[in-house]
C-alpha cells in the first residue's frame, strides 16, 4: 500500500491525536491522583495488557540476561523517568502544551548527544536545528518566567529531565542494538518503569488516588489508548510508510497538544508563544531532516 493512501493518512492523524492526548491525560488526572502513584498503576496495567498481547501473538521473548537488562534500562528512561517528568511538571503548574513542546526537542538533543555517546558526527544542520528549537522554546517560556502567573521553575526542570531521559533512552536503545518484537520490548519496558517508579511513589507521595470516574476513564485511555493502541497503530504504520515520513508525524504532536489543551482546558498561547512553537517545531524538523540519498532517520520515541 502506498504511504499516501487515505487509510494511512487517516491512521497518521489518529496517531498524532493519540500521542498528543497523553499530555491531556497528565493535566486531566492532576486533581485526582498524585503523578507517581497514577503512573505506578498505569505501568503495571500496561505491562499486563501488552504482555497478554505478546503472548497471544506468540512473540519471541529475550533469551539472555543482557537483552533483558538493556531493554529494562531503556524502559526505566523512556517510560519511567520521562513520563514521571511529564506528569510531575503538569501536576505542578506547567501547561500541557508547553510540556509537549519541551519534549518535542528530543530529536534535536538526541542528535547532538549522538556525537559523544555513539561517536557520530554532529552536522551543521543539527546545530542550526538546536538553535532554532531553543529560540522557539524560549519564546514560549519567556512570557511566563516572571509575574504573578510565572511558571514554577521546578516544573520546567522536571519537563527538562523528561527530555533528557527520552533522549538518553533513545541513544541507549541504539547503542545496545535492541531488536526483537516491539510488543515484548514494551512489556519489559513498562515492567522496569513500574519497578523504578513505585518505590519512589511510596517514599515521596501520599498515594492519593481518589477513584473518581474521571480518573478511571483517564487510566483506561492511558493503558488502552496512548500505550496499547498507540504502539499497535505505530507498528501498522511502520509497515506502510517510510520511517522518515513517520518521523514527521511527531513534529505535529506539540501543535496538536496545544490545540487540545485549548479546547479542553482553555489553555491559551500568546501570538509570540505561537510563533515560538512554530519556530521550535521547524527547528526540530530541520535537525532531523536527512538530505537524499541516505538512510532514513530513526523515529523519535514518543511518550507512550
Amino acid at each position: 500500500m502506498s504511504h499516501s493512501a487515505p487509510a494511512v493518512r487517516l491512521a497518521g492523524v489518529a496517531l498524532v491525536i493519540i500521542l498528543a492526548s497523553g499530555y491531556i491525560v497528565a493535566r486531566y488526572v492532576a486533581p485526582h491522583a498524585e503523578p507517581l502513584t497514577f503512573l505506578s498503576v498505569r505501568f503495571a496495567a500496561t505491562a499486563l495488557v501488552m504482555g497478554v498481547i505478546a503472548v497471544a501473538a506468540r512473540a519471541p521473548w529475550p533469551t539472555t540476561m543482557r537483552q533483558w537488562r538493556d531493554i529494562a534500562i531503556a524502559g526505566a528512561l523512556l517510560q519511567g523517568v520521562m513520563l514521571s517528568g511529564v506528569f510531575w511538571s503538569v501536576r505542578h503548574g506547567l501547561p500541557a502544551g508547553v510540556c509537549a513542546l519541551i519534549l518535542a526537542l528530543q530529536p534535536v538533543l538526541t542528535g547532538l548527544l549522538a556525537g559523544p555517546f555513539l561517536g557520530e558526527r554532529v552536522t551543521v544542520r543539527a546545530w542550526m536545528g538546536l538553535g532554532a528549537g531553543l529560540v522557539g522554546a524560549g519564546m514560549v517560556l519567556a512570557p511566563r518566567l516572571a509575574g504573578d502567573d510565572a511558571l514554577p521553575p521546578a516544573a520546567i526542570l522536571a519537563a527538562g529531565c523528561g527530555l533528557v531521559a527520552i533522549s538518553v533512552g533513545t541513544l541507549w536503545q541504539k547503542k545496545t542494538g535492541q531488536t526483537g518484537d516491539l510488543r515484548v520490548n514494551v512489556t519489559i519496558q513498562f515492567l522496569a518503569a513500574f519497578v523504578l517508579v513505585t518505590p519512589l511513589a511510596l517514599l515521596v507521595e501520599d498515594l492519593h488516588f481518589d477513584g473518581a470516574g474521571e480518573l478511571w476513564v483517564a487510566m483506561a485511555w492511558s493503558v488502552l489508548g496512548t500505550s496499547a493502541a498507540g504502539i499497535l497503530l505505530m507498528l501498522w504504520l511502520l509497515r506502510r510508510m517510510q520511517v522518515s515520513a513517520m518521523s514527521a508525524l511527531f513534529y505535529l504532536v506539540p501543535v496538536a497538544a496545544a490545540a487540545m489543551t485549548w479546547l479542553v482546558f482553555g489553555e491559551t498561547l500568546t501570538p509570540v508563544q505561537i510563533l515560538g512553537m512554530v519556530i521550535a517545531v521547524a527547528g526540530v524538523w530541520l535537525a532531523n531532516r536527512t538530505p537524499r540519498p541516505v538512510a532514513a532517520p530513526s523515529v523519535p520515541a514518543p511518550p507512550a
